[in-house]
């Protein structure tokens, strides 16, 4: 990149606006992620950020503003469409298929994503790369094990796999450390953190455990009222007067420093 270049984002949202009714939840909201990079969307109960990670995936159309993955414009595109163009996603709400084995349910995740349908026939080469993804999110121990005996940081990782099932560029996880408790919280962070130090995926996630998010992030974002209010560093994220006044008040300023 020559100097003074502006870098490319692996993805972006353009004062995007979304409405629930006569409501409006998002009032242009602009966000970026590069490649290789952790941006954690934070802020209180009802600020929008569900209603924006759901909009950035096309899960739900914007009223007005643009959505980008790597400076192609994807507003209007499906949530395949984007799928295929590199971005995954892992939903709030639980996604496995609790009566299905682990195993089974990272087949049907990869007969979807790489073709073959399901129950036919075992494609060639789909065994092994199974058992990579089970590798990948330490689940190979517990191949045979019914999605529904889980716990739920095991059930997040199993989430995570089916993600990864096609290499993503961007990937979007709401709330990842929702139910689950703090250790596998802090082991859940560490792989998504590797996936942007590593390989170079943008993560963009949301979470209400906030030390965790801010543990992972190279940059957080504060939503409040459907609007960005502010961006920086972890440490500065954590020191700002609004997060203290409009989100985590005093209890925030005993959370342990963020890493530089």
């Amino acid at each position: 990149m020559s100097e003074g270049e502006a870098k490319v984002a692996a993805i972006e949202s353009r004062a995007i606006r979304v409405a629930r009714g006569d409501k409006m939840i998002l009032r242009g909201v602009s966000v970026r992620g590069d490649a290789g990079e952790v941006v954690g969307v934070l802020g209180p109960s009802g600020a929008g950020k569900s209603t924006l990670f759901r909009a950035l995936v096309g899960e739900i159309p914007v009223e007005d503003g643009s959505v980008l993955l790597f400076d192609k414009d994807m507003t209007g595109a499906a949530l395949w469409e984007r799928a295929r163009a590199g971005m995954a996603y892992v939903p709030q709400t639980p996604s496995v298929l609790w009566d299905l084995s682990v195993e089974d349910n990272l087949r049907v995740y990869h007969r979807v994503v790489h073709g073959g349908g399901w129950p036919r026939r075992a494609s060639p080469g789909e065994g092994a790369a199974i058992a990579r993804l089970a590798e990948r999110v330490a689940l190979a121990d517990r191949m045979d094990v019914r999605a529904g005996e889980l716990s739920g940081g095991e059930r997040r990782r199993l989430e995570l796999a089916r993600a990864l099932t096609r290499p993503p560029k961007v990937l979007v996880c709401d709330e990842p450390f929702a139910g689950v408790d703090p250790q596998q919280a802090s082991r859940l962070g560490d792989m998504l953190r590797a996936l942007a130090d590593d390989e170079g995926v943008c993560v963009l996630l949301s979470d209400h455990h906030v030390a965790e998010a801010l543990r992972v992030c190279t940059r957080a974002v504060l939503l409040l009222d459907g609007e960005v209010a502010m961006e920086g560093n972890p440490v500065e994220f954590q020191e700002h007067p609004l997060v203290v006044g409009r989100y985590l008040g005093n209890w925030g300023r005993s959370l342990p420093p963020p890493a530089a």
